[in-house]
């Protein structure tokens, strides 16, 4: 399966093997239909050949010239189109938890970027047009900082804070700190 890998063709063997037919049938299929649009691409492929969504997907997005699902292959990639505040905030963010976790990886995973320590997601962010909103890998760790947070809007799995934020070190390492110890609790 294609969980890890963001090339579309990482598909393509659960394809072959779940419809039967090699890629060259599908690519065919997709050349009669190439004028349609997406959603009736889509939509043939799952009635007519009873394709799930994400192998549909992969077929028609690969068929269009989309051969990746990555957009962004490291933080500065992904902060191009930021300004100059933006990406001030966000390389202050991810310094305040990586010289407690030094041993933290900088990666970009759903298009986003994020810490892991080892295996595991310790810390997401994502930059939007009026503000950043930010990740604890942690349900629980969230709901347990609640109190801590009431000067932020808090959703349901993030935190949202200005673009120009004065990066609170302490709060962001506690948070951190709190999501490391659940895993590390999980994991025994």
């Amino acid at each position: 399966m294609a969980d890890n890998n963001p090339e579309r063709s990482a598909f393509w063997p659960a394809i072959e093997k779940k419809y039967g037919q090699p890629m060259e049938y599908w690519f065919g299929q997709m050349a009669e239909i190439a004028d349609r649009k997406y959603p009736e691409q889509i939509a043939y492929l799952r009635e007519n050949h009873a394709f799930s969504q994400a192998h549909a997907n992969a077929l028609v997005m690969y068929s269009r010239g989309s051969t990746t699902t990555r957009r962004h292959d490291s933080l500065d990639d992904y902060l191009k189109e930021s300004d100059a505040t933006k990406k001030k905030t966000v390389k202050a963010i991810f310094k305040a938890i990586q010289v407690k976790y030094p041993k933290s990886e900088l990666v970009i995973a759903w298009n986003q970027p994020m810490l892991k320590l080892g295996n595991e997601y310790i810390f997401g962010l994502s930059v939007q047009k009026n503000h950043i909103l930010i990740a604890p890998w942690s349900k629980d760790v969230l709901d347990a900082y609640r109190p801590k947070l009431k000067d932020y809007k808090v959703n349901a799995k993030t935190i949202q804070v200005p673009v120009d934020w004065k990066v609170d070190v302490k709060l962001l390492q506690g948070i951190v700190a709190a999501t490391v110890a659940e895993q590390k609790k999980k994991s025994k």
